[in-house]
């Protein structure tokens, strides 16, 4: 969701530096098969997050939740050539689109993938690993679930981006499961001593917080 209207969200396209040829074209696959295409990153948020790579000089990235794989990718381009994105996704149809544009891109080699629920692919595969940036934007639900997986493998200084902590505005009366699952992170985060944090209106609300 955007909080801004549609001729302002527009400018804001036009005003940023455009997506590559393979960004876009998943960005034109997903909203022509895909359901629920509004989850795709998109080019103000993609942009942002390749920015943020950059600022930061990230060279390891963990993402959870790759849909169809615009952020991945937007990421990997803001990477070195010997950088690394590790990217956990649930849904295999979702991964078998991703791969697809993965290999038409020269950044394609720095993204691996691993299937499964997230909170296991963190614990049963992921541990041990410690990354300099993380993007969290996976099942709302388990947002709190993820928290403590995330502080831990983030490393002293490395930068996490939270994404959808706004959530259309049902944070300010929520009703779900998801809802509440983010409501309550939105606290996680806010009155844990070990993150610096803000919340951004960008799109569906953005979180950034730096580990201490």
């Amino acid at each position: 969701m955007n909080f801004i209207g549609d001729e302002l969200s527009k400018y804001l396209v036009d005003h940023t530096s455009q997506p590559s040829v393979i960004l876009n074209e998943i960005a034109t696959y997903t909203a022509a098969n895909c359901e629920l295409p509004q989850m795709l990153t998109g080019p103000v948020e993609g942009q942002f997050l390749k920015t943020l790579v950059r600022i930061t000089g990230a060279k390891r990235i963990l993402e959870i939740g790759l849909f169809t794989g615009y952020s991945a990718l937007a990421m990997a381009e803001g990477l070195p050539g010997n950088g690394q994105l590790d990217s956990c996704e649930l849904e295999q149809k979702h991964i078998d689109i991703a791969k697809n544009f993965f290999e038409k891109s020269p950044h394609g080699k720095k993204i691996s993938i691993y299937q499964g629920p997230a909170l296991e692919t963190l614990i049963e595969k992921l541990e041990g690993r410690t990354y300099d940036l993380i993007f969290l934007d996976a099942d709302k639900e388990n947002y709190p679930a993820y928290f403590e997986q995330v502080f831990h493998k983030l490393r002293a200084g490395g930068l996490l981006i939270v994404d959808n902590v706004l959530w259309s505005g049902a944070v300010l009366s929520p009703k779900t499961e998801a809802d509440k699952g983010i409501v309550k992170f939105n606290k996680l985060l806010q009155n844990d001593g070990r993150f610096e944090n803000v919340m951004l209106s960008i799109r569906d609300g953005i979180s950034l917080a730096i580990k201490k």
